[in-house]
């Protein structure tokens, strides 16, 4: 278990519908999402440091540009996929770690507004 939990969060408005809530498709509507990176580690490097916020910050907020202003909907895999906040919370894990891949990302959680979120943990581990 890590001794370090370091984390970054990135804003993003953009609007989405469920495929098939409650056996029906939603209407389209919006949320002001958050989605937060927490990233693990062991030690502390020379500095001080666990894992560079700055780094952190910036390659979560370049993932959560490409659905900045648009219809989750129609950018892939969601243009296959309900876009549900689940399934969010594993594509920006999935994209965090092809742009961080000496990162240990210990969790993912995407707030759809400021009051519900889901959170995504890649072994599996329950809170």
């Amino acid at each position: 278990m890590p001794a370090y939990t370091v984390r970054a969060r990135a804003r993003f408005e953009a609007a989405h519908h469920l495929r098939a809530y409650r056996g029906a498709p939603e209407a389209a509507h919006g949320h002001s999402w958050q989605v937060e990176a927490a990233v693990g580690a062991a030690r502390l490097d020379a500095e001080g440091i666990a894992f560079d916020f700055v780094e952190l910050k910036r390659a979560l907020e370049a993932i959560a540009g490409e659905l900045d202003h648009r219809d989750i909907n129609t950018v892939p895999p969601f243009d296959r996929r309900s876009p549900t906040t689940e399934h969010l919370a594993v594509w920006f894990h999935e994209r965090l770690v092809a742009r961080l891949p000496q990162a240990a990302i210990a969790e993912i959680t995407v707030w759809e507004g400021p009051d519900v979120s889901a959170t995504y943990r890649p072994d599996g581990a329950a809170p």
